[in-house]
């Protein structure tokens, strides 16, 4: 007789956004968080991170909601737990949407120190640049004259 074989646990860190109803948060922001976690322990995931991220009205309406509280969770888990956890997602009616995406391992650290308030905010602009140069593209070239043309 052989023993059962179990599937390698492949695990990976995730992101994850849930548009949570904002009067239900609003009205009880630590449960409401609290069951977004829950669901996420339930599957056997750890959680590295989560905060609140906005709340506001939504471009448009969602099974009847036209304000929503972006929560933003950061976490660990088994890849072949992620669908159970997007069943679950599905049917609690306090997240009106979410997106799960796996992070690059060169983004975990970064992103989940942003999620605790400790990281620093990373920016491509520089001093030199000048609003002007960002809304055309670039910076501006001198325009040819009919005379520098002759």
């Amino acid at each position: 007789m052989s023993a059962p074989t179990t599937s390698p646990v492949n695990v990976a860190t995730y992101e994850g956004m849930f548009i949570l109803d904002s009067n239900r948060y609003a009205s009880n922001p630590e449960g409401m968080s609290g069951e977004v976690l829950a669901l996420l322990q339930r599957v056997g995931g750890t959680l590295l991170a989560s905060r609140p991220w906005q709340d506001g009205k939504l471009a448009y309406a969602m099974d009847g909601h036209r304000k929503g509280m972006y929560y933003l969770t950061y976490f660990t888990l088994d890849t072949q737990k992620l669908p159970e956890l997007e069943r679950l997602v599905k049917l609690n009616e306090n997240i009106i949407r979410h997106l799960i995406i796996a992070l690059e391992q060169a983004l975990i650290e970064p992103m989940v120190a942003m999620a605790a308030g400790r990281g620093e905010v990373i920016s491509t602009f520089k001093d030199t640049d000048s609003t002007a140069d960002l809304m055309s593209g670039g910076p501006r070239r001198p325009r040819a004259t009919a005379a520098a043309a002759e």
